[in-house]
């Protein structure tokens, strides 16, 4: 038994050290990039924040030429981007591994934006059944309007099943992985054959691989981030980023971003390009932490099943080992069946580390229960009782499962 038990904490060990890798080969990298040169008369260390509307130019002639500056990460008017967004779309581009970066307004717009920009009326659109919840809305309160079509396919669907669902007017394949709250691993290059065999686009919501999953090394076309959570990483911005692989797709992107208004702030680029820096050592600090409260769930008697890419038993696990070098610190957990939603609740009130709330990301614990807040065209895939999703921060671990310790009380009394 002891034996066993040696075994087990070194298998742990190991995965924590490879959970925590990618990000410590990101540390360098995000250090340094999008730094303001050195100059005779001396720098600060970051950029400054300019706030702006206007944008003056010397001559008729530097005004007129605003064409490709439009498209080239220059300045033409405030709403079409500001220095720092610039600096920031530079880094997140490297980081991507794309060719160019659109900053929007919001977590939501990377996903809608490029929507629209890639998808005519008439268009076919493959939607995981696992997909955000918003983006679902969005397909089906405002898509349908203008005659797009959307299929929710199943995220574990092989590509003979995937196959047979795109028709000949399927323009794009959007994936989420892992998927939203139910955390399935999807097999990414094979959704990118099927979809180039047929010419349509791969649109990847990558927010959960920021880093950990490189996107246009797997076939994606088009990679979403909600820069909200982990680049900002201290829940006090709005703010997502749609990043191309190839120049032919950066015009349609960006020339949609402009027509429909989509910018940022300086101050919330600032911010988030601020957040960047640290955030290698706060995501391996936080997967690592993640994985042992994780654990810690997964030993427990009122735990059912532990959602965690990392666990052999995840869907898709074999995917998030082949094709990621790291992990998030969001995953989901589910209770006995006999467990009810109202002991869970009790649960959750119980705490006093972990905050109770949307989104996830930042510095702090969070908790929110997924059970009947989650929409599901198919069959399958659903806890079946009382679950909910939990986001590990940076608090201590120790502190973390005493605190879960002494709230799991409440799902007996």
């Amino acid at each position: 038994m002891a034996q066993e038990e040696g075994r087990t904490g070194a298998q742990h060990n190991a995965l924590s050290h490879t959970i925590g890798a990618g990000w410590r080969e990101l540390a360098t990298f995000l250090t340094h990039t999008a730094r303001p040169e050195p100059t005779a008369e001396g720098r600060f260390v970051n950029y400054g924040v300019e706030r702006g509307s206007t944008v003056l130019f010397p001559t008729i002639a530097d005004l007129n030429n605003d064409g490709d500056k439009a498209h080239n990460h220059q300045l033409v008017y405030g709403a079409m981007g500001n220095p720092i967004q610039h600096e920031l779309e530079k880094l997140l581009a490297e980081l991507e591994g794309g060719t160019h970066t659109q900053v929007v307004g919001s977590g939501l717009a990377a996903c809608t934006v490029p929507l629209l920009a890639f998808l005519n009326a008439g268009d076919h659109l493959l939607l995981p059944d696992s997909v955000y919840g918003p983006t679902r809305r969005f397909a089906r309160r405002f898509l349908t309007r203008f005659g797009i079509e959307t299929t929710f396919y199943p995220p574990m669907a092989d590509e003979q099943t995937l196959q047979r669902l795109v028709t000949s007017k399927t323009a794009i394949i959007f994936a989420e992985s892992p998927g939203s709250h139910t955390f399935e691993v999807q097999d990414i290059p094979m959704i990118a054959r099927v979809a180039h065999a047929h010419g349509a686009r791969l649109l990847l919501d990558n927010t959960w691989g920021i880093g950990a999953f490189k996107p246009f090394e797997h076939g994606v076309d088009v990679s979403i981030q909600a820069l909200t959570k982990y680049p900002s990483g201290h829940s006090d911005v709005i703010i997502g980023a749609v990043t191309v692989a190839k120049e032919d797709d950066w015009l349609p992107l960006r020339n949609a971003a402009i027509e429909m208004g989509e910018c940022a702030s300086s101050d919330d680029c600032w911010l988030t390009l601020r957040g960047l820096r640290t955030m290698a050592l706060r995501l391996e600090r936080q997967a690592v932490s993640a994985l042992e409260v994780a654990h810690w769930f997964k030993n427990r008697p009122e735990v059912v099943r532990v959602r965690h890419p990392a666990f052999p038993e995840c869907p898709g696990h074999e995917f998030w080992k082949r094709d990621f070098t790291g992990a998030s610190g969001l995953f989901g957990v589910e209770l006995r069946s006999d467990i009810t939603v109202e002991a869970m609740q009790r649960m959750m009130d119980g705490l006093t580390l972990f905050g109770i709330g949307a989104s996830w990301g930042g510095y702090e614990s969070l908790i929110l229960p997924t059970t009947g807040g989650v929409t599901r065209n198919g069959t399958g895939g659903l806890p079946q009782g009382a679950a909910f999703r939990i986001h590990i921060g940076l608090e201590n671990v120790a502190d973390l499962t005493r605190d879960l310790e002494q709230a799991f009380h409440h799902l007996t009394t």
